[in-house]
C-alpha cells in the first residue's frame, strides 16, 4: 500500500506577550510608547530629531511623567537615545553602523525564511502576498509611510510564523533602527525595502529553506547597499508628526500592528 507524504507545516507561533511595540497596551504610556515607535518606523522623525518632553506631553494630551516613561521603554530598545542633561532624541547613527544592523538581521532573518522555506500552508502564503501587494499599491501612489510600515508587517509576519518570540522582539528593535539609516542614507524616495523583491521571497519561500535563505541575503543586501551619503531632511513639528497616532493611524487606522490587533480582537 502506498503513502501519500504530506507537505510540513510551519511550527506553530510560540504564545507572545506581544511584541515590543506595545508595552503596556491600552495604557496613556503604551499609546506614547507605540506612537513613536511607529513615527521612528514609517519614517515621519528624521535621525536625530529632538524628542522634548514638554512638546511630545503636548502632542498626545499627557503629562511628562508618562512621556519620561515612554521614552526610557524606548531607549531599552533601541529606538531612542537619552542623552545626559539633553534630553531624548531619534539616533544618529553612522554609516558603519549598518554593518552591524544587517549582520544582526542575516543572522535573524535568514535563519527564519530558512526554518519557513517550504513548510508554509496556503493561508500563510495569501498573508505575505497581501502584506507585498498592498505595499507595492502604496508605494505606487506615493504613500511612503503605508508602504514602509506594510514593509515592516512583512518582516515581522515571517517572525510571527517562524514562532520564535526572541526573534521577534529583536526584529522590532531592528526595524526602527533600519528605518533610521534609510532616512539617513537612502537617497531620497527609496523605499525602506523593495516591493518586488518580497513577491521573490515569497516565490523563494514556497520552493524551499535553502532558496527562501538566499532570497533573503539577498533582499538584506540590496537595502545595505542602497545606502550610500547623508540626506538633508527639514525636521517637522512633533504636533504634526504626531497627529496621526493620537487616537489612530491614517485614516482612522490602529497605532498596533496587525498581529496584535488580532490577537486584541481574539481576547
Amino acid at each position: 500500500m502506498t503513502t501519500t507524504r504530506s507537505r510540513p507545516r510551519a511550527p506553530r507561533p510560540a504564545p507572545q506577550a506581544g511584541p515590543a511595540v506595545e508595552p503596556g497596551a491600552g495604557t496613556a504610556t503604551g499609546r506614547v510608547y507605540e506612537g513613536i515607535y511607529r513615527a521612528v518606523l514609517e519614517r515621519r522623525l528624521a535621525a536625530g530629531a529632538w524628542l522634548r518632553e514638554e512638546e511630545v506631553a503636548a502632542s498626545f494630551g499627557v503629562s511628562r511623567t508618562v512621556v519620561r516613561q515612554a521614552l526610557q521603554r524606548l531607549a531599552q530598545h533601541q529606538v531612542v537615545e537619552l542623552i545626559h542633561n539633553r534630553g531624548a532624541r531619534v539616533p544618529l547613527p553612522e554609516l558603519a553602523d549598518a554593518e552591524h544592523v544587517f549582520e544582526a538581521r542575516r543572522v535573524a532573518e535568514c535563519e527564519i525564511a530558512r526554518r519557513l522555506g517550504g513548510r508554509l500552508d496556503d493561508a500563510q502564503l495569501r498573508e505575505l502576498r497581501r502584506l507585498a501587494e498592498e505595499e507595492q499599491r502604496a508605494d505606487e501612489r506615493g504613500d511612503a509611510a503605508r508602504a514602509v510600515r506594510l514593509s515592516g508587517e512583512f518582516h515581522q509576519a515571517l517572525a510571527r510564523m517562524h514562532g520564535n518570540p526572541v526573534l521577534g522582539r529583536l526584529l522590532d528593535s531592528l526595524l526602527p533602527t533600519t528605518s533610521v539609516l534609510m532616512s539617513r542614507f537612502a537617497a531620497s524616495g527609496q523605499p525602506v525595502c523593495v516591493a518586488h523583491r518580497h513577491v521573490d521571497l515569497i516565490d523563494a519561500l514556497a520552493r524551499g529553506g535553502t532558496a527562501a535563505a538566499l532570497e533573503m541575503k539577498r533582499h538584506l543586501a540590496e537595502l545595505q547597499q542602497s545606502l550610500t551619503r547623508p540626506q538633508a531632511s527639514a525636521p517637522a513639528a512633533l504636533r504634526d508628526v504626531f497627529a496621526a497616532y493620537r487616537e489612530g493611524g491614517p485614516g482612522g487606522e490602529s497605532t498596533r500592528p496587525a498581529a496584535a490587533r488580532r490577537r486584541r480582537a481574539r481576547a
